[in-house]
This record gives structure tokens, C-alpha cells and sequence, in this order.
């Protein structure tokens, strides 16, 4: 029988020294569906037109004017400026066919978080983009999983944290756009980022 290959996470987490927010996807999609070199690489995934809808009302405004890849320079920007750090929950993997898919990842080394919030002393909100990212966040918090759209509270250490359990934003989630759009501003708006 062949063995797998542990995949290794290729991207360092990005992390603004006065980060709010941390939002936490599973693990990126293989390298040949990447358009950038940054999280939610993939133009199958809509992370970055939903957050363009929210700011700016505009899901094309992270895109490059062929519409064939996103703008990491941009992003980062963006990103910096409203107090968003990015991870993933998974740091290394076996992928059981080759896609993106959560159904079909075997986390071999999850994240240790508690290590990112240790970077990041001002977040006081982590979003799961995912249904397996929200699995592994509970393996090392005490914190219940709430519906879609609505956050759990705990704590680590002294801060008091919230959870917020959001839909993916990959198009194999059978949510239009728009619709996934208005529970992540929802979230915003909660944690007064807009």
C-alpha cells in the first residue's frame, strides 16, 4: 500500500502586532489551485470577495483586473489595517485524494493556537472558517461549538475570548455569495469592526 506524504504548512501565520481577530481555516488547497501566495489562495474560494462585499461592496476590489488571481499586497494591507491575523488549524497533513476538501484531510499536527494568541496579547475573537477548523479549535479550548453565524465564549489564561463558528467560505458550501456575505458582516458588526 502507498504511503501518503505528510504535507507541511507553507506559510507562516500572519500575524499584525495589534491583532483583534484571528481567523483560523483548516489547511490551504494544494499549490497548483493557488493564484497567490497567501491564505485562501484558490479562486474557488470566495474569502476574499466576501470581505470586499462587507468593506467595500465590491467582491472584485481584492482581485487583479483579469479577475485571475488576488492582490496579497492589498490583502496584507487591508488586513493590517482592520486588526486580522490569519492561520490555519492544521499544521500538517496527509491529503487522501488531492483537493482542497476538509472531508478528505488527516490532520497529522494540529496548530497549537494557544501559541498564536501568545503572539497576539489584543485578540479577543477567533472565527473558524470550517467545520473540521472548529474540531481541532475545541481539542484544545474548553469552548462549546455554536450554530453558524453565532460565537461561544472562553477563556485562556486571563482573556476572555469568543468563538465564532462561520461558514466556509469555499463554493463547495452550498451558500450563495451574498448570503454568506451577510453572516460574516453580522460578526463584524458584533465585534465592532464596522
Amino acid at each position: 500500500m502507498e504511503q501518503i506524504e505528510i504535507e507541511q504548512h507553507p506559510l507562516p501565520p500572519f500575524l499584525p502586532q495589534e491583532a483583534k481577530i484571528l481567523m483560523l481555516g483548516s489547511f490551504p488547497p494544494p499549490k497548483n489551485r493557488w493564484s497567490m501566495d497567501f491564505f485562501y489562495p484558490n479562486l474557488n474560494n470566495d474569502m476574499w470577495r466576501i470581505l470586499g462585499l462587507i468593506f467595500y461592496k465590491d467582491k472584485q476590489f481584492f482581485s487583479s483586473k483579469d479577475l485571475r488571481s488576488f492582490q496579497k499586497e492589498k490583502i496584507e494591507r487591508f488586513l493590517i489595517e482592520k486588526h486580522i491575523a490569519l492561520y490555519d488549524t492544521a499544521t500538517a497533513v496527509r491529503r487522501l485524494k488531492n483537493n482542497a476538501s476538509d472531508q478528505y484531510l488527516e490532520v497529522v499536527e494540529p496548530t497549537n493556537i494557544k501559541s498564536l494568541l501568545n503572539k497576539i496579547p489584543y485578540c479577543t475573537t477567533l472565527v473558524t472558517t470550517g467545520k473540521k477548523a472548529t474540531e481541532i479549535l475545541q481539542d484544545q479550548f474548553s469552548v462549546t461549538e455554536s450554530k453558524i453565524g453565532e460565537s461561544s465564549e472562553f477563556k485562556y489564561d486571563e482573556r476572555k475570548l469568543k468563538l465564532y463558528r462561520m461558514p466556509s467560505s469555499s463554493r463547495a458550501y452550498p451558500l450563495a455569495i451574498e448570503k454568506k456575505a451577510a453572516v460574516y458582516y453580522k460578526m463584524f458588526q458584533e465585534i465592532e469592526l464596522i
